[in-house]
C-alpha cells in the first residue's frame, strides 16, 4: 500500500511539473512573437460579447489591434466566432460591425459565425476566402496567439501573429486556461489527432 501511495505521490508531482513547465512556456512563448509585416488575409479570433451585444474589453482589445494592423496594410478581414452562452449575437457578427464602425471597409470585413474553437475558427475563415492566401496574420490575445500559431502552421499555413493585451485581473485566470489548452494541444499532436 505504501508503494502505490508513493507511486501515486510521484505522478502527481511529475504532473505538477509538468503543468508548472508548460505554464512557463505560454507566459515566455507569448512575448517572443515577431512583430508583423504585410500579409495578404486577416483572421480575429473571437471572444465574449457582452448581454448588450457590445464586445467584452478583452476583444475590444483584440478589435483594436485589428484595426491597427488594417490602418498599417489593408486587406480582408475575416472576424471569426459563433455565438455562445448568452452571446445575443455571433461574436464575428459583432466583431465586423465594431471594425465597420471603426472605420474598416465594409468590403473588407467578412464575418464567420459557425466556429467553436481556434481550429474551427481559422479552417472555417479559410473556407469563406477563394484560395488559400499566402500569407495569413491571426489576430487574438498575447496568452492565446502563440498556440493559435502553432495551429495555423499545423494547417500548412505562412502566417504571422498581433496581439491584443489582457487586463491584469484576468491574467493569472487566463494563462491557466491557456496552459490547459496547451496540454490538450499537445496531447491531441501526439496521438495523432
Amino acid at each position: 500500500m505504501k508503494k502505490m501511495i508513493r507511486i501515486l505521490l510521484a505522478l502527481i508531482g511529475l504532473g505538477a511539473l509538468l503543468f508548472l513547465g508548460l505554464f512557463a512556456y505560454v507566459c515566455i512563448a507569448e512575448k517572443s512573437v515577431p512583430q508583423p509585416g504585410p500579409t495578404d488575409v486577416m483572421i480575429v479570433l473571437g471572444a465574449q460579447v457582452k448581454p448588450d451585444g457590445t464586445p467584452s474589453v478583452q476583444l475590444e482589445y483584440r478589435l483594436e489591434r485589428a484595426l491597427e494592423a488594417y490602418r498599417a496594410c489593408p486587406q480582408t478581414i475575416i472576424c471569426c466566432g459563433g455565438r455562445a452562452g448568452q452571446e445575443p449575437a455571433p461574436e464575428g457578427d459583432v466583431m465586423r460591425a465594431w471594425l465597420i464602425a471603426s472605420g474598416a471597409a465594409e468590403g473588407d470585413v467578412l464575418a464567420e459565425t459557425a466556429s467553436g474553437n481556434t481550429r474551427q475558427n481559422i479552417q472555417n475563415a479559410l473556407a469563406l476566402l477563394p484560395r488559400t492566401p499566402d500569407s495569413v496574420l491571426i489576430v487574438t490575445s498575447d496568452y492565446h496567439l502563440p498556440r493559435a500559431l502553432m495551429i495555423a502552421r499545423d494547417m500548412g499555413l505562412n502566417v504571422q501573429g498581433a496581439a491584443g493585451r489582457t487586463l491584469p485581473e484576468y491574467w493569472l485566470k487566463n494563462h491557466l486556461r491557456e496552459t490547459l489548452s496547451w496540454g490538450k494541444y499537445l496531447l491531441e499532436k501526439v496521438l495523432g489527432r
